[in-house]
């Protein structure tokens, strides 16, 4: 189960009681003050682990809490402080605070740690308050309260190339053939009802990263299918991929439209450098032409089969060197110029 999204209540640890307390040693019954400070109130830390792929834990426990600090002893004895607490999340994570929305930060590499609820402060004991006209305080101060807070956990997948496409366009077929990943394939729209990663694997010990997310249908922007929701795991991808199935009525309608929801989501999603991949060239006739699709933003276009595997090594080159540009200090696209037949030579996807 992908879970992608999770509210957790976190509450830090409640500092210890600085101590009262007077010295007694034989032969000398008035010491003078000796309270400790109480120990400091464990903190609550997001840290990222690339071990986790999704928020499924926080379905099962949804608060958190830091232990509370020990009280100051006598002989000036500090009390022992909390252990820390950490919520392990995948890379990619963005923390919000509940109440308000507003952004607390985000986790974007394993390691990457972030606090977000602190731990309270210790009081002080009497000692601390001695001075030379008030030698014996019984003052102390109590333990300060931890932070108590309800955060929104929200994970983008990280990923260099994110696929966009209608239902039934081949996304998945794709991502099973150029990498390991084993995402549900049928012949009925909406298989796809949660994102799938896979490792794209080339020669060189070359490596990217692709998302696939469920089909974007007309109005997705708006809260229909299931495309808003996970709109938001291509948000963080380099470059995009539209897939548009050769079997559809109009290829050009099917592009137009899914660029269109694209930039009704998100503006800076909509001017991301993207590539068309036309599928399933397999169920056309061998010598038939290629419908034409004006595509004047995209790098490219280009024709593949899944089914067959024609045209598929062509296809991970071609991304790997436009993922390789989208690295460079400003993340821009190549106008690469695609040979003159590889939309023929290659072929469409079956699934």
């Amino acid at each position: 189960m992908f879970i992608d999204r999770a509210v957790v209540r976190v509450v830090a640890g409640t500092g210890g009681s600085g101590a009262c307390s007077f010295a007694r040693f034989k032969h000398k019954p008035k010491g003078g003050p000796d309270g400790g400070d109480g120990g400091r109130g464990g903190s609550i830390f997001v840290r990222a682990d690339d071990n986790l792929t999704t928020l499924l834990d926080y379905r099962y426990r949804t608060v958190w809490k830091a232990e509370r600090a020990e009280h100051g002893k006598g002989k000036n004895m500090t009390g022992r402080s909390s252990d820390d607490v950490y919520l392990p999340v995948p890379p990619g994570t963005t923390i919000y605070d509940a109440a308000t929305g507003e952004p607390v930060g985000e986790v974007l590499k394993p390691g990457d740690t972030i606090r977000v609820a602190r731990g309270g402060r210790g009081g002080r004991g009497n000692l601390r308050f001695t001075s030379p006209t008030h030698q014996a305080p019984r003052e102390w101060e109590p333990g300060e309260e931890g932070e108590d807070r309800q955060i929104e956990l929200v994970l983008r997948l990280l990923a260099d190339v994110g696929l966009v496409g209608e239902p039934n366009a081949g996304k998945s077929t794709l991502l099973s053939v150029i990498s390991a990943a084993r995402p549900r394939i049928a012949d009925y729209p909406f298989t796809t009802l949660e994102p799938n990663l896979g490792v794209v694997g080339l020669s060189g010990h070359r490596s990217f990263v692709v998302a696939d997310i469920p089909g974007i249908i007309a109005g997705a922007h708006e809260g229909k299918g299931l495309g808003l929701r996970f709109l938001q795991h291509v948000e963080r991808t380099r470059v995009l991929a539209f897939l548009v199935p050769l079997d559809a009525p109009d290829p050009q309608t099917v592009y137009d439209s899914l660029r269109a929801e694209v930039g009704a989501y998100s503006g800076a999603l909509h001017a991301r450098a993207h590539v068309v991949i036309l599928t399933k060239r397999d169920l056309l006739e061998a010598d038939a032409p290629l419908p034409s699709l004006t595509a004047p933003d995209s790098s490219g276009v280009i024709a593949i089969s899944s089914a067959t595997g024609r045209g598929i090594d062509e296809l991970k080159e071609y991304l790997w060197e436009f993922v390789e540009t989208a690295r460079g200090p400003h993340q821009a696209a190549a106008a690469w110029e695609l040979d003159a037949e590889p939309a023929a030579d290659a072929e469409g996807d079956g699934g």
